[in-house]
């Protein structure tokens, strides 16, 4: 069997433009570490004044979705993990080539599944259930994999839970091919260390993308003095740093000695805010591009996403930096993944900040400092080092 080159941890795909696709409920078994794994991003009521608006699809404002999805945890508890998961999901919409997820399997002698509730442009959710079969032994042979697509209209009146349910009770349609859904419109972006390749599309033509590259740049680097474009070479820009220059190609730096850690994370940072402004995607993940920037750059730049998430937009956003719990965020908006390998049925857990804090004067900040949703790392083992 020739297998079609897919984006799976070394590569990444930006589709250009597309429609939204609001991610609603994720379950993921034997994808990775993620076992019986559930994550919503519904919330239960509205919030008064919240600091993000329109968190609810126009015209129907009983259904409400989280425009941001702030994921902290430990390492190794999935956060990267998620977003490939989702980017595996997001590039079978396009094309329907389900061999993509194998690699993803964990125990190939188990069967492994995938479902994710989401919304189009249309008002209607839909849910997709993929099922792939146990390994067979020969290298030719393709898995068995089942796939149901259904689909609900979403009423005036109707939120996410009560659509859910007809999908559960099978008061709903099935859909022949996931290609019949316009699902394009997404960017996902890792460390430097989670993929080999990158491809941009034109937003590098945008006029506007150059001044943000150019804003975010100066603020992490002060001896950045300008950027410009090399009109000789497609897709090429310049750092005019004090004394010499930087050339970008195709988003990458030629010359990474020179840059900073945490400069060099400007790349990725300018293109994700350049997109948000300049209307190109619809659902973003941002996966830990802030490990080597400043914690006021990061919570600067987040507020300036937030702040472009207009229309059926959608953020996924993974960080370590506590500060951002500082942020005036509604509590809904955290989410902190657990990994317990000694729970065989559920070894990632999501635990939601509004299931324990209920009031608006509760601080998210002291909760996790006084380590309320039990997530901190144990040390234990870093101690006895010291009884060696």
């Amino acid at each position: 069997m020739i297998m079609k080159r897919y984006y799976f941890g070394k590569d990444e795909q930006i589709y250009k433009g597309g429609q939204s696709m609001i991610i609603m409920d994720i379950r993921i078994n034997n994808f990775f570490a993620f076992k019986n794994f559930h994550i919503n991003m519904s919330y239960p009521k509205k919030i008064v004044d919240s600091s993000i608006e329109y968190e609810y699809l126009e015209e129907r404002p009983n259904f409400r979705y989280k425009k941001v999805n702030i994921l902290m945890g430990g390492n190794a508890t999935g956060k990267t993990s998620l977003g490939k998961m989702l980017m595996l999901f997001a590039n079978y919409c396009e094309d329907e080539q389900y061999d993509r997820f194998y690699e993803a399997i964990n125990d190939s002698s188990e069967p492994a599944s995938l479902s994710v509730d989401f919304v189009t442009e249309e008002n209607v959710l839909y849910r997709v259930e993929l099922e792939i079969g146990v390994e067979t032994g020969s290298v030719d042979e393709e898995r068995v994999v089942i796939e149901d697509i259904f689909a609900v209209d979403i009423g005036v009146r109707d939120n996410y839970e009560i659509c859910a349910s007809k999908i559960d009770e099978g008061n709903c349609v099935l859909v022949s091919s996931i290609k019949e859904l316009d699902t394009s419109g997404w960017h996902f972006s890792y460390p430097a260390d989670a993929r080999k390749y990158k491809y941009y599309y034109s937003i590098e033509d945008d006029p506007k993308y150059i001044k943000v590259l150019e804003q975010i740049l100066k603020t992490l680097d002060p001896s950045v003095e300008n950027v410009i474009k090399v009109k000789e070479i497609a897709n090429t820009y310049a750092i005019k740093l004090n004394h010499r220059s930087i050339i970008i190609q195709d988003g990458k730096i030629l010359d990474t000695e020179v840059l900073s850690s945490g400069t060099k994370a400007g790349l990725d940072i300018s293109y994700i805010i350049a997109s948000l402004v300049c209307d190109r995607h619809a659902l973003y993940y941002c996966d830990e591009l802030f490990s080597y920037v400043n914690s006021d750059i990061e919570k600067a730049c987040l507020s300036i996403m937030i702040e472009k998430l207009s229309g059926r937009k959608q953020l996924f956003f993974t960080t370590h930096n506590t500060d951002i719990l500082d942020m005036q965020l509604p509590k809904h908006s955290f989410t902190f993944l657990k990994k317990d390998v000694k729970d065989t049925h559920t070894s990632v857990k999501c635990i939601n900040a509004a299931t324990y804090l209920k009031r608006n004067t509760d601080s998210l900040k002291h909760a996790v400092e006084n380590d309320l949703f039990a997530v901190s790392p144990d040390l234990d083992k870093l101690y006895e080092i010291v009884d060696m």
